[in-house]
């Protein structure tokens, strides 16, 4: 079974936010960028189970992105994946980017395609649903487990009040979230082994992007808190009537 898992790079979780020309582009200057974390954490190392488990025979990794994203896929090649491709073009358009993942993988024979459920900078949480539609594949998202059973695959997922499981046959799209697996760090020999193992570039495929981005703004500051005491009952009714917002 082939298995392709998608990465996306992300701002650190811990870099200063700031925006630039007029608000319309986000500042990289002095930003870190990482591996997503539900693509490495929870997609990714689940590949790596299934190869390990012997049920994968092969581990393929695909970002969308310019030069500057191959340091996150070196670090996921020392994760263990065995080869690495860079669609070379650069969006923040779900649907361009799900239709070059999905261009690149239709020829490729892949069984699994796995997402992370959203990247933590933009939350769109469809760009797996988007490639699946894109490559007529059955799909499942937001799962914690993933188990494989010949060409069927069984996901339990969280819903509303609960848990659900579904079965389905391979090929599909899973988009993964905690409880698919747990966290890994880069071992010595990996982080050696990915200075050799293929990084290919891969000119994109003519797509137009759905959507632009017209302007960035930063959450509004947050205020104090308000209290009030047992015998204040008159005041905090007030004070929900005319200063409380609902969310």
């Amino acid at each position: 079974m082939k298995i392709l898992v998608c990465i996306a790079q992300a701002p650190d979780t811990t870099a200063k936010i700031a925006f630039t020309d007029n608000n319309t582009r986000f500042n990289e200057q002095g930003v870190t960028y990482i591996i997503n974390p539900y693509d490495e954490w929870y997609a990714l190392v689940r590949a790596l189970e299934l190869k390990e488990a012997g049920t994968a025979s092969e581990i393929h990794l695909v970002t969308v992105g310019n030069a500057g994203a191959e340091a996150v896929m070196r670090k996921a090649l020392a994760l263990g994946g065995d080869q690495a491709f860079r669609i070379n073009a650069e969006s923040h358009d779900t649907f361009m980017v799900a239709d070059q993942i999905a261009a690149f993988a239709k020829d490729k024979d892949y069984d699994l395609i796995l997402t992370g459920k959203e990247s933590i900078d933009y939350n769109n949480a469809s760009v797996g649903a988007t490639i699946a539609g894109a490559l007529d594949y059955n799909y499942i998202g937001f799962a914690t487990s993933l188990n494989v059973d010949g060409t069927t695959v069984t996901v339990k997922r969280e819903i509303e009040g609960g848990e659900e499981t579904d079965t389905a046959p391979l090929p599909m799209v899973i988009s993964c979230q905690k409880g698919m697996a747990e966290a890994r760090i880069p071992n010595m020999r990996g982080i050696m082994a990915a200075r050799t193992k293929p990084l290919n570039v891969v000119e994109p495929v003519a797509a137009n992007a759905l959507t632009e981005i017209v302007s960035y703004e930063m959450p509004p500051a947050k205020t104090g808190v308000k209290l009030f005491t047992v015998d204040q009952m008159d005041e905090l009714v007030e004070a929900l009537h005319s200063q409380a917002k609902v969310i």
